[in-house]
């Protein structure tokens, strides 16, 4: 079993920075995918970002690619979202996720929320205009 716990938001203006981080409990963490979702009143849950466990390889959706960029530290367990130019649209509460340990994700499934099958609470990011 995995705990996740994600810190970090707040409130920011429009083009400012923020970096969240998500901590896991767990021996296994770096055998681990991590993806981080947002979700907006009203909205369903999206895709932000992944990254792998074999290779720390990198996945983004066109909307943030560029903006945000996804990075993990085994030796913490944590993994870490930083994301610059923020825009009001990223208002959202984000939420850390994992797969479980072993898992070899394509990449096209990244986005998708049923591969992983750990999440956290979320933390609430609102960007001012």
């Amino acid at each position: 079993q995995v705990q996740l716990a994600e810190s970090g938001g707040g409130l920011v203006q429009a083009g400012g920075s923020l970096q969240l981080s998500c901590i896991a409990s767990g021996r296994t963490f770096s055998k681990h995918t991590m993806g981080w979702f947002r979700q907006a009143p009203g909205k369903e849950r999206e895709f932000v970002a992944a990254i792998s466990w074999i290779g720390s390889t990198t996945h983004y959706p066109d909307s943030v690619k560029g903006r945000f960029t996804v990075s993990r530290d085994d030796a913490k367990n944590t993994v870490y979202l930083q994301m610059n130019s923020l825009k009001p649209d990223d208002t959202a509460v984000y939420y850390c996720a994992a797969t479980r340990a072993y898992t070899g994700t394509r990449l096209t499934n990244l986005p998708n929320l049923q591969e992983y099958d750990y999440w956290g609470q979320g933390t609430q990011v609102t960007v001012s205009s």
